[in-house]
């Protein structure tokens, strides 16, 4: 089976990075071959430094803020101990005072301020008792719980962890090898908006084609096969490779507005069924292979070609052939 409706493909991706700002500098020129992690560009780090020192600051204060809180939960503890004391002397005084306010020896006056005063302690203690347990609740319900695993501290760490994030992704790097392109679209001063695409870096390293055969032409094709493959920019080289894969449906059917075969005026019409070709390009002195360029596919399926047995049925009727 051969087709000529196939062209080379290879990894590529459009260098962007998610943070906004200004372009510091570019460290790459057009067609500039460069190695995975290398770096592209930069945006002006001084907006995202002073983002993460400011988190950092907070996190610090969050830190100072925990010990705080938890020092004043053992305050309150002792208040609740200190007040308690007082009840227990306030509840002394008044069973003193209730037998002998029954002799007279002391007024019903100092009676009932012993037992206001008792009532007005107990009801401090509880008070206490309330603020403690809020407070307590503050701490996540474990009065000696580790700063570092305060939700008030993991929360302002996440935002130290995003501003380092941000800033770290000021600095674009290759995220593998190949050629850049299209760089002049990028200069220092141009502010970038977060996910734009600066330029484009094409893969050299790994190439394959990519075929669309007609569907007649796929009766015997099967990934695996052998493969031979000829370029229209070099003609007297070849290369050699397998199929990979063939799609599990015609190309129409991914289109944005699918065919609908509804009409009373329906013609069919050849589908066309996506296949991909894995090239052996361990060869190094071999032309080098550029995306799009287009080529012819060969595939050996172990069956001769001919005419479909239809037409050689109807060309044997024709010259009187049985």
């Amino acid at each position: 089976m051969s087709t000529d409706n196939a062209y080379v493909e290879t990894d590529k991706v459009g260098i962007s990075t998610d943070v906004s700002g200004i372009v510091q500098d570019v460290d790459v020129s057009e067609n500039h071959h460069v190695s995975a992690g290398q770096v592209l560009y930069r945006l002006d780090p001084r907006q995202f430094q002073i983002a993460l020192d400011n988190a950092k600051a907070n996190l610090a204060q969050t830190e100072l803020t925990i010990e705080a809180m938890k020092r004043d939960y053992r305050r309150m503890l002792s208040d609740i101990d200190t007040q308690q004391a007082q009840v227990a002397l306030d509840q002394s005084t008044f069973d003193r005072y209730a037998a002998l306010v029954k002799s007279d020896a002391v007024s019903k006056a100092n009676y009932d301020q012993a037992r206001f005063t008792l009532e007005l302690d107990k009801n401090k203690v509880v008070s206490l008792q309330q603020q403690a347990q809020v407070q307590l609740a503050r701490l996540a319900g474990n009065a000696d719980i580790p700063v570092t695993e305060h939700p008030q501290y993991l929360q302002a760490k996440s935002q130290v962890d995003e501003a380092q994030r941000q800033l770290d992704h000021t600095v674009v790097n290759a995220p593998f090898a190949g050629i850049v392109t299209n760089v002049p679209s990028i200069a220092p001063g141009k502010y970038l908006q977060a996910s734009m695409t600066a330029f484009y870096l094409v893969a050299t390293d790994h190439v394959w084609v990519y075929s669309n055969p007609k569907e007649t032409e796929l009766t015997y094709v099967r990934p695996g096969q052998p493969v031979t493959v000829t370029v229209d920019t070099y003609p007297d080289a070849e290369w050699h490779g397998t199929i990979e894969s063939i799609s599990p449906a015609a190309a129409q059917e991914f289109s944005l507005l699918p065919a609908q075969n509804t009409s009373g005026n329906w013609v069919k019409v050849v589908q066309r069924i996506p296949m991909r070709v894995r090239l052996d390009t361990s060869d190094k002195n071999r032309p080098t292979l550029r995306a799009g360029m287009s080529v012819e596919v060969d595939v050996d399926t172990g069956h001769k070609r001919g005419l479909p047995q239809f037409l050689t049925a109807l060309i044997g009727r024709a010259y009187g052939s049985p």
